[in-house]
């Protein structure tokens, strides 16, 4: 269902970029989103990890530099029948990890100093296995792909004020008699399209944990250890801010490391489900017969 669900959403933010362009600038504009489109999904195929592992400043670790994570993730990774993927670990005392990497045969998984520290073996064996999961089902590269877009929305609303300001607002090369349409659809690029694109991003933000949290509680064995991990996460989330921390690449981490998840309608604009659901999740995972 969590899939369907993530299909369809990608489908209708893809729409979004296209019915937006054709309403800004007619069959030009609609060609014009087309082609950044398929831009930004190349460009997040090739350089999305360069990009991210760069902020973070998150270092390569040999099997010789940290031999007891490396010998985790080879573990898991053979379990899950995937390539071992590199490691990286960020300087950062904040318990989060993240993965990333266009396909399996590129995967990287980056953990921070202080999920090391805080969490027991068991645990962090749990986290390992929900970001092979994103590695496995290519969600790294689905929720880049989703927040370029999103972006870009927002960035044509933005066109559409500077529009309007200078007399453009509901004007169309292809049909300049369609004054009134074209009046209400810039109106509804302006103010509805970026909060409709964003919540459609978090919408597949959100449904990629849910496969992943299950997906990892397969990989691990133990489902309760993975969602005893999302617990002390979300605490420190909670109260401990990552210093570098990007609202652009909250969605990555296996908590939000802003918030630590959301609450009442707030989730609707969450990049993630409320904790407490997920390990609820996952607690029933492990009572099902195996």
């Amino acid at each position: 269902m969590n899939n369907l669900k993530t299909t369809v959403l990608m489908a209708a933010l893809t729409g979004f970029m296209l019915l937006l362009g054709a309403s800004f600038g007619g069959k030009g504009g609609l060609l014009l989103m087309l082609i950044m489109s398929l831009a930004m999904n190349l460009g997040s195929y090739w350089f999305s990890d360069r990009i991210v592992l760069s902020m973070y400043n998150a270092q390569e670790v040999t099997a010789q530099e940290a031999p007891d994570l490396h010998r985790m993730v080879q573990n898991l990774a053979a379990r899950a029948s995937l390539p071992m993927p590199r490691v990286y670990i960020m300087q950062d005392p904040s318990p989060n990890a993240f993965a990333t990497g266009r396909n399996p045969e590129h995967g990287v998984v980056a953990v921070t100093t202080g999920i090391m520290q805080a969490l027991s073996p068991d645990e962090l064996s749990g986290v390992i296995a929900h970001e092979l999961a994103h590695i496995k089902h290519r969600d790294t590269l689905i929720s880049t792909v989703a927040a370029a877009m999103a972006g870009v929305i927002t960035y044509m609303a933005h066109m559409a004020q500077w529009a309007a300001m200078f007399g453009g607002l509901g004007r169309s090369s292809d049909d300049d008699e369609s004054g009134g349409s074209g009046l209400i659809g810039s109106l509804f690029m302006i103010i509805l399209a970026p909060i409709a694109a964003t919540l459609i991003q978090m919408g597949i933000s959100r449904s990629r944990e849910y496969v992943a949290d299950e997906s990892g509680g397969q990989i691990c064995g133990n489902p309760l250890a993975l969602a005893s991990a999302l617990e002390k996460i979300e605490y420190y989330a909670k109260h401990r801010v990552m210093p570098n921390a990007s609202p652009s690449t909250a969605h990555m981490f296996i908590i939000n490391p802003f918030s630590g998840g959301g609450q009442w309608f707030l989730s609707l604009f969450s990049t993630h489900p409320a904790t407490q659901e997920r390990i609820a999740r996952l607690r029933q995972q492990a009572q099902l017969p195996r």
